[in-house]
């Protein structure tokens, strides 16, 4: 037992008063000589005998009473089993990511973790509060009730780590006590190796009843028609036993295609439809999951043509007219002695095609059109000089044209994964008709090769920034030296070098996905574009680069939906944002790998615990009840004991 003021205590030396007055009481009688009857003397035996009793009964409870009293001012206590960490500041993460609208037991797993914390939260507890995307430092729930109450789902996934990094910068003289509320979707050892043992982390983790889940994943121009589009929805499944799942097409909150889809595999495909004309609406189905992933956002964009150039001969510029067609482009070819410098920043793409020499002033005006969007393709001759090629590659990155090689080469691999042919193959081609060139360079690159040769030597690869690319051959393609043109892959690789980075299909964003977005806007220097939706506008990260405007996002808009791009009250371009499908599946809950770590049951049992283990046990209540038990009994001995 331990004693909050124990220097109360010598008051008990005042317990020596009563003793002395008792004495005092019990001084010995004088003898007085009286009329001499027998019976008086016996009745005063008697009648002594009571009184000393209740003397004695009277001194305990007095003595009793004064020492209840002192030790009650001292303020007794048993210390807690864990009164050490009594004075820890608490942090709460709550984990408000989308997998968390998952239903459990009592409803929204999110919804029913802040109706716990409202509920059984003490009001007089301090703590702060984390959550996906806000953050309240050193509160109580009063001041935050109307923020939880509040609290929207946020487009972040749940990073643990990252809060973690929050929470220990946030620096404080006492220890933590950490409690995360999380499903646990996403979580993994790595976000749990910053959790620091010293904090001693709780989690609580809320299990959801349903696990099926159907999420709209992609949208997708599968077929170009003449005057429509045969567009693609991919839908995804997670779990068993799906139900027919409805599905609807809108354009302009205009209901124009609906049907109903069943899953009989993990993903299918829906083809729809569509006039080949500018299109903002969306996909939505209806499920009885997750709500953030039943609606796909998208827009199509007015068709326009893009403008490419070709510096060279003219018979050897042929080819790139038959796959460059006027439906789609603007093509147009000119010597190096006719050029005309000024319209090369009005080119979407620029191929240089076997120039015997690269001069310094045509060099230093590419490597600025690359910087502002452009795309360049690079096609060599064999009299080109590896002195002048490499000076006017290095100025795009880590490329090097060494000696040439005149020996025939077949070119056999394909990177698939390239972004040159990304999405262009339905299936992996492994037994195609292989071109071959006669004379080419060995080139050497930090970038992956997109085509390759049998001896695994680079034929053509691309070096890419955030909003251009530059695509290199190690041979030239003429008819004399390759029979590359006859190939069917010439039309899938020039086309998909020349768009690079250009909006010619769907245009679907991730929020916080942020790699650069292009704009084609002419633009004042003090121009400034902002994006606009129904409920939320914000001026993006942006740069001017000639014709075109890039644009970064990072974590904005809040919310998905169908925006509009403006200059000033000028409509400019319409463009489409969607949530990161990364919670959509359930069963990837992982908390086995929280074996090594306290988990506690819910909310309420949270406090409970921390009540208990660190509130110490008063029982100074206890010493006043028994001053006035003694204090009555003293009375009632006063009052009834003769």
């Amino acid at each position: 037992m331990h004693f909050k003021h124990p220097e109360i205590l010598y008051f008990l030396f005042l317990l020596i008063v009563p003793i002395l007055v008792h004495l005092f009481q019990l001084r010995r009688f004088k003898k007085e000589y009286f009329t001499n009857v027998r019976f008086l003397k016996a009745l005063s035996i008697q009648t002594r005998k009571s009184s000393k009793i209740k003397k004695w009964l009277l001194l305990a409870c007095r003595l009793l009473l004064l020492t209840c009293i002192v030790i009650a001012f001292a303020q007794p206590f048993f210390e807690s089993k864990d009164s050490k960490n009594a004075s820890n500041e608490l942090y709460i993460i709550l984990d408000n990511s989308f997998s968390m609208q998952a239903k459990g037991k009592k409803g929204e797993l999110l919804k029913r973790a802040v109706q716990e914390l409202l509920e059984e939260t003490p009001e007089n507890v301090n703590f702060s509060l984390l959550t996906n995307s806000e953050n309240y430092w050193n509160t109580d729930i009063k001041s935050v009730r109307s923020a939880l109450q509040n609290l929207k789902y946020s487009a972040t996934p749940f990073q643990l780590d990252n809060i973690m990094a929050k929470l220990k910068a946030h620096k404080s003289a006492f220890k933590k006590d950490i409690v995360i509320i999380t499903d646990a979707i996403g979580l993994d050892e790595k976000q749990l190796k910053n959790s620091d043992a010293t904090d001693s982390p709780l989690f609580i983790i809320p299990k959801a009843e349903q696990k099926n889940n159907v999420s709209i994943d992609s949208v997708f121009i599968n077929k170009t028609l003449e005057n429509f589009y045969e567009i693609s929805v991919q839908i995804s499944g997670y779990g068993d036993d799906f139900n027919p799942i409805p599905i609807s097409l809108y354009n302009e909150n205009k209901l124009i295609a609906k049907t109903i889809i069943t899953l009989d595999s993990k993903k299918k495909n829906l083809n729809f439809t569509i006039p080949k004309q500018a299109f903002h609406g969306y996909f939505s189905i209806v499920d009885n999951g997750l709500t953030y992933d039943n609606t796909l956002y998208f827009s199509i964009s007015k068709t326009k043509k893009t403008n490419i150039i070709s510096i060279g001969e003219p018979a050897k510029s042929n080819f790139l007219s038959r796959i460059y067609t006027s439906e789609e482009f603007h093509f147009s070819n000119s010597t190096l002695s006719a050029l005309d410098y000024n319209k090369l920043e009005e080119q979407d793409a620029i191929v240089l095609n076997e120039l015997d020499e690269i001069p310094q002033a045509l060099a230093t005006t590419l490597k600025s059109f690359v910087e502002k969007g452009g795309n360049l393709i690079v096609i060599p001759s064999t009299v080109s000089s590896t002195t002048n090629m490499n000076s006017f590659v290095s100025n795009f990155g880590n490329l090097k044209f060494n000696s040439l090689e005149k020996r025939e080469k077949l070119i056999t691999k394909i990177n698939f994964n390239h972004p040159i042919f990304n999405s262009v193959f339905e299936n992996k081609v492994s037994n195609f008709q292989y071109p071959k060139t006669k004379s080419s360079f060995a080139l050497s690159s930090s970038s992956p090769a997109a085509l390759s040769y049998e001896d695994q030597s680079v034929f053509l690869t691309s070096i890419a920034n955030s909003v251009s690319a530059v695509a290199v051959f190690a041979a030239p393609i003429n008819i004399e030296n390759s029979n590359f043109q006859q190939s069917p892959l010439i039309v899938p690789t020039f086309y998909k070098m020349a768009m690079n980075n250009k909006n010619k299909g769907v245009n679907a964003l991730t929020i916080g996905n942020n790699n650069p977005h292009l704009t084609e806007a002419s633009l004042n220097k003090d121009a400034i574009l902002n994006v606009k939706g129904l409920d939320e506008q914000f001026i993006p990260i942006q740069q001017i680069l000639n014709n075109k405007v890039k644009m970064t996002f990072n974590d904005y808009p809040e919310q998905a939906g169908n925006f509009s791009i403006y200059n000033k009250k000028e409509w400019i371009e319409n463009i489409s944002f969607n949530y990161n499908r990364t919670e959509s599946d359930l069963a990837s809950a992982n908390d086995n790998i929280l074996s090594d770590y306290k988990t506690i049951e819910s909310i309420p049992s949270l406090f409970d615990t921390l009540q208990t283990d660190r509130t110490d046990n008063q029982i100074w209540k206890w010493f006043v009840i028994f001053a006035l038990l003694f204090l009555i009994t003293e009375m009632a001995i006063i009052r009834f004991v003769k």
